[in-house]
């Protein structure tokens, strides 16, 4: 398996000085922030991080993400070109040695939480989404800013976003998710590349959205639209395992056997009693999740792919409760060194 590390470039607070300093990181996880969704990736910015990332001896060959525009997700009269363009960034990373663009099809909001700060009894905090903080809320006529929510949006382009997505529904959302498989993953086969698909998270709808990634029979139908080995899943443990419904070291196990999974994230999730959910850290005992069942499917099947600690808690007063939140190094350094115990004594190794 390939142990990856996910860094936000010069503006991170985590440097590639102490991510090379974790056992076992060897592959960073990245992409170019500072172009608007739709357009074309400057070639000078790709190579400048892979030349970075290789002077601290790593390896920048994971993309996460290229966004897919919402002229993509809702088929409005920009979506060719958005996807031409999205072709050529995918041939442009190519050229620069990347093997994984990791991207998701959620509606409007990458990820949805009520609190970024969540005070466990130890002192350390997390992303949580309770149903009681949610309930009532109409995004239609109220202002709302949570968590996760595209700050860029106004609160007039969030409603008719959310309405178009109303009138689009679930199956026009898999109309235009086919459009781009189509047109994409023969590029990324030409290129040496896998898409990886990161599922909605979590993986219900919020507020009337369309999510369809989201449980097995959705994984399957999104696989079989074009069934090429470039054509896989970003397996997040944490929004799957954010539903009772999906039994991840099950899914982790068949989509491994069937090599349709490009990248996992690994982290763990407490459910509770009415659904919502709390990040927790990655061991086992702290959430709802077996770390160690994923970990022993991903062995079993011969999973050479990336794998990275995802987001956890903030811990020994690292703070930082904007869009990156739970991606502090101290708690993601603690989930590689569990996740390579568990690799270890299940009889895998790190590449």
């Amino acid at each position: 398996m390939k142990s990856s590390f996910r860094w936000y470039g010069e503006s991170d607070p985590v440097t590639l000085q102490e991510i090379r300093q974790i056992p076992g990181v060897k592959h960073i996880v990245s992409a170019v922030y500072d172009v608007k969704p739709g357009e074309v990736w400057p070639k000078e910015s790709i190579k400048k991080m892979v030349d970075e990332c290789a002077e601290n001896g790593l390896i920048f060959d994971v993309v996460e993400s290229i966004p897919v525009t919402e002229e993509i997700k809702l088929g409005r009269p920009e979506r060719d070109r958005h996807i031409e363009n999205y072709c050529e960034n995918i041939r442009r990373c190519a050229k620069y040695g990347i093997k994984c663009v990791t991207y998701n099809f959620m509606p409007v909001f990458d990820w949805t939480r009520t609190q970024l700060d969540k005070k466990a009894a130890d002192g350390s905090t997390s992303l949580v989404m309770y149903w009681s903080q949610l309930k009532n809320l109409d995004p239609l006529h109220d202002d709302i800013h949570l968590p996760g929510w595209d700050s860029s949006y106004s609160q007039e382009e969030v409603r008719s976003l959310i309405k178009a997505y109303g009138e689009l529904g679930e199956e026009g959302l898999w109309k235009n998710i086919e459009y781009f498989l189509k047109r994409v993953i023969p590029v990324a086969e030409e290129c040496g590349i896998v898409m990886a698909l990161h599922p909605d998270d979590p993986p219900y709808p919020i507020f009337g959205l369309p999510r369809v990634i989201t449980c097995e029979k959705n994984l399957d139908r999104y696989l079989s639209i074009v069934d090429s080995p470039s054509n896989t899943l970003c397996l997040c443990t944490g929004s799957l395992g954010c539903s009772k419904e999906n039994d991840i070291p099950r899914l982790t196990r068949k989509y491994s056997a069937m090599h349709r999974i490009g990248f996992m994230h690994l982290r763990n999730v407490r459910i509770l009693e009415d659904g919502s959910f709390e990040e927790a850290g990655h061991l086992s005992q702290g959430g709802s999740l077996d770390m160690n069942a994923i970990v022993k499917a991903l062995t079993d099947t011969g999973f050479d792919g990336y794998f990275r600690p995802d987001h956890g808690r903030m811990i020994w007063d690292e703070v930082d409760s904007g869009a990156r939140a739970g991606y502090g190094l101290y708690d993601r350094a603690l989930g590689c060194a569990y996740l390579n115990g568990l690799i270890e004594a299940n009889g895998g190794s790190i590449e």
